[in-house]
């Protein structure tokens, strides 16, 4: 009865499936501007989504693990009810203290039930371990959110540097007015890349951990 009351993830993969989807054909009708703002810093910007991609990989990971403990209660479940075993081929992960206390030393074979203090205690263990997944989700976000605000003081940084550097080149004494202004068009430039660096880091660290 436990078992059959268990509520599979696929669901909730469908539903992550979709809103991934989704962000793709976002990417996909943006592609021209989003490029562009990429390669305002190519490296910061490529740690940056390839944090976002081990950050999706981990979390689809993680509601599979919760959907392979299942199918084993499952398993485990028709075996006492006197199915074919099958819950030997299925390796638990977060329930392996209950597989392993179920387990008969002798033969090998699940047999047997738990105690109530035991299954609370394995449940404890389990909710603690799921705790943990979940935090280390809430950190690769955090994670991105850094990247992107190290990103924006980077460009700052760079910004101002290259706005002082064109104030002190300007030949103001020279009197010839379209000069000044060809130098100062070619100062800005590089504060102009600081800038681009500064807004597209935090762009896509704000927009990945959105997501």
């Amino acid at each position: 009865q436990a078992a059959a009351s268990l509520t599979r993830p696929r669901r909730f993969m469908v539903r992550m499936g979709l809103f991934l989807i989704l962000v793709l054909l976002v990417i996909a009708a943006l592609i021209q501007p989003i490029a562009e703002a990429f390669m305002a810093n190519p490296a910061l910007n490529g740690l940056i989504a390839g944090a976002f991609v081990a950050g999706l990989i981990y979390v689809f990971r993680q509601v599979t693990m919760i959907g392979h403990e299942i199918k084993w209660m499952e398993a485990y479940t028709r075996e006492e009810a006197g199915a074919v075993a099958t819950s030997d081929k299925i390796k638990p992960v977060l329930l392996a203290p209950m597989a392993n206390m179920l387990r008969d030393r002798k033969t090998g074979a699940l047999h047997g039930q738990l105690s109530a203090g035991s299954t609370r205690s394995i449940l404890d263990s389990v909710a603690a371990r799921l705790d943990e997944a979940r935090d280390i989700s809430r950190y690769l976000t955090g994670l991105l959110i850094f990247l992107g605000l190290l990103g924006t003081f980077w460009g700052l940084l760079g910004t101002i540097g290259a706005v002082g550097d064109t104030i002190n080149s300007l030949q103001v004494g020279s009197g010839d007015v379209g000069a000044i202004f060809d130098d100062l068009k070619a100062g800005l430039n590089a504060p102009l890349d600081g800038m681009g660096t500064a807004f597209s880091s935090s762009l896509f660290g704000l927009a990945g951990s959105l997501v």
